[in-house]
């Protein structure tokens, strides 16, 4: 899946996955869902499910080495 390129301060701070798969800069919702099983926080209210670009930051930058 090809996943056009936004610049992160476009994004919302409440990203749905689609927008979070261009704020990680992957292609893969498979790899998205690595990510969630690794510990990155989703926001569940009924049946929508959000991610902080906080969080992510916050997940990204204790995963880097």
């Amino acid at each position: 899946m090809k996943i056009k390129a936004v610049p992160r301060d476009e994004l919302p701070e409440s990203m749905n996955y689609k927008q979070a798969l261009q704020w990680f800069n992957i292609g893969s919702y498979n790899t998205l869902y690595d990510f969630i099983a690794e510990g990155l926080p989703v926001t569940v209210i009924g049946n929508v499910k959000r991610i902080s670009k906080t969080n992510a930051q916050k997940f990204w930058d204790e995963h880097t080495k």
